[in-house]
């Protein structure tokens, strides 16, 4: 079995590497993981492991930095599907592709929002980098279809993006505790609450007293 992974290119190696790796944090706590644990799952050695992605925390932080950005594809291509119905709303499509990916990935998902905000120091560093990478993403989404005003746009997309991300953020851990319910209806939630606010936010000033 060995022989015949060792003519794998080296990426192909790494990425199995990371899979392994994946399961094994989302199952145990990071200090409670072995390396020898993670290398035999991929079919290789600690110090393959160790040439390839570097100390344990190395292994780690490749792990988050591949899944954040598998999520990042994912996010990316439901808002910019060109076959998307002529009038969808795209947010609601990248926050639907959010909840699709987090039931999809239960193990990445653990691994990026649990372990390593639980593990703090450079693995919350990481996550954070990953979760800016996604508000600068929403933000660009709604600054473009949001109708701001030119005056406002910068800070209330800024603003709205945050309200968006951080509702998915909370609804994920429902999503996975519930599974009765939809990543679809999840998305209509988390949708219809960031623009209720944008509307709440842009009506005149004693609208509705």
């Amino acid at each position: 079995m060995k022989s015949k992974q060792r003519r794998l290119p080296r990426r192909i190696r790494e990425q199995l590497m990371i899979d392994a790796a994946v399961t094994a944090f989302s199952r145990s706590d990071y200090h409670t993981v072995r390396v020898e644990q993670i290398a035999a799952a991929a079919g290789t050695s600690k110090p393959t492991m160790y040439q390839y992605l570097g100390s344990k925390e190395g292994i780690f932080n490749a792990c988050v930095r591949r899944e954040s950005e598998r999520l990042m594809i994912a996010l990316r291509t439901a808002v910019h599907d060109p076959r998307a119905a002529r009038g969808e709303d795209p947010l609601r499509r990248g926050i639907r592709a959010f909840f699709g990916f987090v039931v999809d990935n239960r193990e990445s998902w653990t691994v990026l929002y649990r372990r390593a905000a639980a593990s703090g120091g450079p693995f919350a560093t990481e996550v954070t980098r990953a979760r800016e990478r996604v508000l600068a993403e929403v933000t660009d989404l709604i600054t473009t279809c949001g109708g701001l005003p030119s005056g406002a746009r910068e800070r209330e997309a800024a603003l709205l993006a945050r309200i968006a991300v951080g509702t998915a953020d909370a609804f994920a851990d429902w999503l996975l505790d519930h599974p009765e319910e939809s990543p679809e209806v999840m998305a209509d939630h988390v949708t219809a609450l960031t623009w209720a606010h944008l509307d709440a936010h842009s009506a005149p000033a004693g609208a509705g007293a």
